[in-house]
Formats: C-alpha cells, structure tokens, sequence
C-alpha cells in the first residue's frame, strides 16, 4: 500500500507528498472519508491528484492512499438499463440505499455481484480461445445477448467451462490453460477508461445510422462508426436533438452521457427514457440504453471522467458486434472542467483559457469511434455525437472551432430559426456531412437509386434561395422573375415542408427513410412541371392557386408513415392538375 500525505488543497485539485511510489492515473482514496481522486501530474516525490468528489472538510496532513490501479469500469452483465454517475457509481442502488443524496467517499460497483445471469456456453472443452473470443452468453434483456468474452490477452485452451444455468458475475464460468499458468474467466472484467479497448482491424464506414430525422437522415447523414458534433446557443434545441437521436436512431445500444448538463434536462431523461417505448420492437427504450448522469453542480473532476468511462462501455459493447452511438451532451461542459483543472494546476493557458492540450483531448476522443472487426471476429461500430455549447452561438470559440477539426458531419443549430419554431434549427448553409460518398451504395441499394439526387437537388435550390434572399433584400422580391420567384416558393415549402419537423407528434416524431424520399420527389416534380410551365408564360400566380405549395407543407401529417402509396396518387395529382392549366391558359390565350 502506498501512502502520502495531503500538503495543499486547491478546490478539487490536491497536492500529496511522502515516499509512496505513485504512477499517473493510479486510483487514489484521501482521507478519513476515502473520497475518490486521480493522479494527473508527478513531480518527484509529489503527486497532482483531481478529486472526483467534494473536497469541503478535508486537512493538511491527512493521507492519500493509492490502489495502484487506473480509473477502471466493471463492464458485464447488468450494465444496460442502469444509471451512472461519471465514475459508474449506479445512482438508482445507491438512492434505494442511501436516499437522494450521495455521500462522500461512497464505492459502489458499478454492476451487481449479487443477481445471477442465466450463462449459456458457447465454447467446449479443449477449443482455442484468444483476446475477446466469445465464451459464452447472457440475455441482459429482452433486447440485448450479452456476449461472454475471453479478456485475457493470451492463447489458450479451454480445460474447464461451466454447465447452462445461474451464475453470478464473480463465479468463475470457464479456466483457461496457457503456457505459463490456468486462468480462471468470470463474466465481470474491469477495463480502464483512458486506454481505448484494442480491435483486429478498423473498417469503412458504408451504412448510415438512421435517425428518423428529415435534416438528418437526407441532408446530412452520419454513418454509423462516424463521427458529429452539434453546436448551438441556449434554447437552440441541441439537448432535444440529442433525445431525438438516442429515441429513435437505428442502433443497437444508446450510451447517453449527461455532461455537466442542467440538472432538470437530465431528470428529463432519466423520467423519459424508462416509460419510452422503442417502435422498432415494442419494448422499453431502457433496455436497450445506457444512462450516465453527471450533472452542472456535481464535481468537474467526474464531468471529465464521465466521457472516458462513456466511451469504454460503448467499445465494449461494440466488441460483441453491436452497434453503439453515443450522445455526448455536451462535451463544452467537458472542456470547461479541462480548464478549471487547468487553471488550479497554473498551467499556462491557451484561447480563451482553456488549456495548450484540448485539441489532443478531443482528438483522442473522437478517434474512438469506429467501425472495426473486433478480436471476436464480430464487427461493430461506435458513433459518437456530441452536443456543443458556444457562448452567444459563437461558433468561432476555441470548442467547436476544435472538435470541428475531429469530427466528419457538422450540424449547426441556428438561433433565429430556433426563436422562429423552426426544429431542429439545423442550418442547411452551414451544415455538412463527409460521409456522402461512403453511404452512395447504401442508399441506392435500400432506399431508391434517385435519393441522392433528389438529395442534390434539394440542397441546389436552398442554396439559390439564399443567394437570391440577399438580391431580394436589397431590390425586392418584385423585380425578380417568376423562375426565380419560383425558386423561392419551392425552396420556403422544402424549409417548412420537409426540414422542420415536429418531435411531439406521432407520425412526424420520427419518419422512415422511403417516406423522407417520396416527400423531396414530390417537391422535385411539382418544381419540375411549375418551371415547365413558366417556360412557356403561365404566370406563376396561376400556379400557386392551385394550392400545391401550401398542401405540400400539410404532407408530412396527410401521409402516414405506412402509407407510401398515397405518394403516387399526389404525384398525378400534381402531373394532372399542371397538365389541365396548361391547357386551359394555352385555350385560353
């Protein structure tokens, strides 16, 4: 056991000196309450310590002891459906134990050693097993197999694996011999959270992760293993897009990390996410989801820890060949606490204060998403999106200016479309996905070989809208062309029509990929044959009374989401009805 001794207190950075061989990251526990803290700096025989606790009370002189061990996270059966605070403690145990506070020094581990899991073998007396290969399985939930693996990092063979039936996470389920010694495997492991967990080979993305989200899904996609970051101001709707996401996106697991978030945004969550029912399979969205709750008046030392000990039980998962997104919200909290940190240690600063190293920090962090064959042999992903807090919406803040730098899909939320009722106010000017290459074949192959072209289009005419709203404001929209005029017709339809979208109603919360193309052919053709129309002097009055614009507006409700046929009897409505002016204004002339 190595000891120190407390010389400086300085919030919730400490200084301890003494004789006690200490190593960086080594888990320490300070004085007569055995609060938690991590070693960040060593200088000699003096070591920097972050406390992931209140450090109200402590003294001088009182001892810091180490458990010679990095901040680690138990990852096994029992995980999903549970709530944690930054450093995996389970808030709802603790709250049955404790009551709704936590006491300091508190140690909990961050799974239940207690509940018994019905194990099934999956391997057999004498198979070779190496890092990661899969042992056996756990029905965690109704939705989730929780694969049993190997994490020795050895070849060797199974001499020993226990019967189908109940067991805990500490009963040892199989004995591995290698060359140098028997190793007994329990299905509970511990893994640190600063190191990513190893893979067998990092993959293309080439699938997108589907949100249900217009703005998302067919303007600026993210692929699954991919990387966004959602940057807004206050009441920009950063922290409903990210619910919206972690809802009703198409991965397997949601591991929603509460960053030094509000405390009433996070009791949303935590309220919500029990009773939401998943309409992909009809069961709680909890059981599929992962909850971290590190709150705004909660210590800044476990606001940084909560984004390692996130993204570690994502990759584990994501080793048994899940599917993983992340919902960082927000990752500004993260970096404010970076700097506090920064600040009680006096090093010296960089942009507006925040430490020389918040580049590498973000950049390590982002690099852990993925998609990757795992060592066993299944492949899965980690996506990582995380919410952005810009003071005033500045989007120039050393922040977003930096993750901007480390992530591939930028959706900007923007105030005045926010104050307007626009949601998501995402800024199609400003927004942009990398991944539009990547996901080409995906798209043609499962949703229609048009989509992104119709997806061109769309982004082709809001761009001539904004060049066109900045002529219109300084002559007037009078003095513009009826093709230009149309312009903006199709283009205010395709903002109110198709981009915003209502996260409180049934059939516009979240609307599927086919439906989400039907709904940009449609605006496509009527823009089609109105500018086909033009071309041959219809007024584009005559063209607007007939109501199409304002009907295309009301579609996103008119047409359910199983009803994708109805699309075709309004395209020849549209065909129809342009076709009968046609000939009447020619008759007519």
């Amino acid at each position: 056991m190595q000891i120190k001794k407390i010389v400086s207190i300085n919030g919730p950075v400490i200084l301890a000196k003494g004789n006690g061989d200490f190593s960086m990251h080594d888990i320490v526990y300070i004085g007569k309450e055995q609060i938690l803290g991590d070693v960040i700096k060593i200088n000699k025989d003096v070591a920097t310590i972050q406390v992931y606790e209140n450090t109200t009370g402590l003294k001088i002189g009182e001892d810091v002891i180490s458990n010679e061990q990095p901040l680690s996270v138990a990852l096994g059966p029992g995980l999903m459906g549970n709530i944690f605070d930054g450093i995996q403690r389970p808030l709802e145990s603790l709250r049955r134990e404790d009551g709704d506070f936590l006491k300091r020094g508190t140690k909990a581990l961050g799974i239940s050693t207690e509940k018994k899991w019905h194990f099934r073998p999956k391997v057999l007396i004498g198979d070779k097993v190496s890092l990661n290969t899969i042992v056996g399985e756990v029905p965690e939930t109704k939705l989730i197999i929780h694969k049993i693996m190997n994490y020795f990092d050895v070849d060797g063979e199974i001499i020993e694996i226990a019967n189908e039936g109940e067991y805990k996470v500490t009963d040892t389920i199989a004995k591995i011999k290698t060359k140098e010694a028997v190793l007994e495997l329990t299905m509970m492991q511990k893994c640190p959270v600063r190191k990513p967990r190893p893979y067998k080979e990092r993959l293309v993305t080439s699938a997108p992760l589907i949100t249900g989200q217009r703005v998302i899904d067919s303007m600026f996609p993210i692929a699954k293993g991919g990387t966004g970051m959602i940057p807004g101001g206050f009441g920009t709707g950063k922290t409903m897009l990210q619910h919206q996401f972690a809802k009703w996106s198409n991965a397997d697991i949601i591991v929603y990390i509460g960053c030094g978030e509000r405390g009433n945004e996070m009791t949303d969550v935590l309220e919500e996410f029990p009773r939401l029912i998943d309409k992909r399979t009809g069961m709680p969205m909890i059981e599929r989801t992962v909850l971290i709750a590190n709150t705004s008046n909660m210590p800044v030392a476990a606001r940084e820890a909560s984004i390692y000990t996130g993204i570690t039980i994502a990759e584990y998962y994501r080793d048994m060949g899940f599917d993983v997104a992340i919902m960082a919200d927000s990752t500004s909290r993260w970096a404010e606490a970076l700097r506090e940190i920064s600040g009680r240690l006096e090093e010296m600063p960089a942009e507006q204060g925040f430490p020389s190293y918040l580049p590498s920090r973000l950049s390590e962090f982002y690099g852990r998403a993925g998609f990757v064959k795992s060592y066993s042999g299944k492949m899965g992903s980690v996506t990582i999106i995380g919410a952005v807090s810009p003071q005033g919406s500045d989007f120039s803040e050393p922040v977003t200016q930096n993750t901007k730098r480390f992530v591939h899909t930028f959706w900007g939320l923007d105030r005045d479309l926010a104050y307007s009722r626009h949601y998501p106010a995402v800024n199609w000017n400003i927004s942009y996905s990398e991944y539009i290459d990547n996901l080409q074949n995906w798209y043609e192959e499962n949703v229609d070989v048009e989509f992104l072209d119709c997806r061109q289009r769309i982004v082709s005419i809001l761009q001539e809208e904004n060049e066109l709203l900045e002529i219109a404001r300084v002559v007037g929209q009078d003095v513009l062309s009826d093709e230009k005029r149309l312009i903006l017709e199709t283009a205010k339809a395709i903002r109110v029509g198709f981009l915003q979208q209502n996260a409180m109603s049934d059939i516009d919360s979240q609307v599927p990929l086919i439906k989400q193309f039907k709904m940009m052919q449609t605006i496509i053709l009527l823009y089609d044959r109105s500018l086909k129309l033009i071309a041959k002097r219809i007024p584009l009055s005559e063209i607007r009374k007939l109501g199409f614009f304002d009907e295309y507006v009301k579609l996103k409700f008119n047409v359910d989401n199983d009803e994708i046929a109805k699309f075709s009897e309004i395209n020849s409505q549209i065909k129809n009805r342009l076709k009968k002016l046609e000939e009447e204004y020619v008759e007519h002339i």
